[in-house]
């Protein structure tokens, strides 16, 4: 299986990166990931007044999949996540939807061990390993901070980019110059703090290329689920949005009238926050599988 290692990161998603790795449709890869702040803050001593903003939410990469072109899919599957013994959550004056009612800044770190976040006597957290950062670069001559999401992924914060599910990317450059990092051992939807559980890990990957079958957003699949992913300025932007980016996808795929569909979205989908405090904002659209019948993306 090939490796890369944490040290080779980028901080823009961008077709300006030089590649680290190039691999051939098909491949698997265990990439190392450090923290969304680049492992600065590891002990409650560790403030976000020391940080180094210009190292945080680093990002794996990039890796150049031969033959992605722009217009194509790369389909990427999360085999496997396996976490640190630690992370670090923090909160603080000004920061995520309850800044103003704090002062200062707050580091606590967590032990995670046999499923779960020991945040504190009596109160065990199940974990829900999850990856925060995951993306290609955007088009070309475009440059976009990783901590950002937006149609190419980035920072999209989802917990249902878990062990187990698939995420489908349009490629919008040579290559695609994939990038993943921002792992969480537990987050839940909204991040309203401003992080997860953030920690180290190992993420094993499978890399595969659809050729001329580009969406407009990243659409996620795993066992029992379709969904779309979309950032925008507003969460009544982002909602809207990927609402009608599911209705488009699903009517290319599902033998249903147009009012039949969206009655059947009405009725059976869900409209679901991923992340509330970063630039954009983002919103999922899910829809079970058993209502769909048998899709391919």
């Amino acid at each position: 299986m090939l490796h890369l290692k944490s040290d080779k990161t980028i901080y823009q998603f961008s077709d300006q990166n030089e590649p680290v790795m190039t691999v051939s449709p098909g491949a698997t890869i265990l990439i190392e990931t450090m923290d969304c702040f680049a492992n600065q803050l590891r002990s409650p001593e560790d403030k976000m007044e020391t940080l180094d903003w210009d190292r945080t939410n680093p990002a794996t990469g990039p890796i150049y999949v031969q033959g992605a072109q722009p217009g194509d899919t790369l389909k990427v599957t999360i085999d496997k996540i396996e976490l640190n013994e630690k992370g670090t959550s923090v909160c603080g004056e000004g920061m995520g939807i309850l800044g103003h009612l704090l002062k200062d800044s707050h580091t606590r770190v967590i032990p995670v061990s046999d499923g779960q976040a020991h945040f504190a006597p009596g109160i065990d957290i199940p974990l829900n390993p999850m990856i925060g950062v995951i993306g290609v670069a955007p088009e070309s001559g475009k440059s976009i901070n990783a901590g950002t999401p937006g149609h190419h992924g980035g920072n999209m914060d989802n917990k249902m980019v878990t062990e187990g599910a698939t995420i489908y990317f349009p490629v919008a450059v040579d290559g695609a110059l994939f990038a993943m990092g921002d792992l969480h051992a537990a987050m839940g939807d909204g991040e309203i703090g401003v992080s997860g559980l953030e920690i180290p890990a190992e993420v094993t990957v499978t890399l595969e290329l659809i050729k001329e079958k580009a969406q407009t957003e990243p659409v996620l699949e795993d066992r029992d689920y379709w969904s779309v992913i979309v950032s925008r300025e507003s969460l009544d932007q982002a909602a809207s949005d990927a609402t009608e980016t599911m209705f488009l996808f699903l009517k290319e795929r599902v033998d249903m009238s147009d009012p039949d569909l969206t009655i059947l979205m009405s009725l059976a989908g869900q409209l679901q926050f991923c992340q509330v405090v970063d630039p954009l904002k983002t919103v999922r659209f899910v829809i079970p599988k058993g209502y769909l019948g048998q899709i391919e993306f």
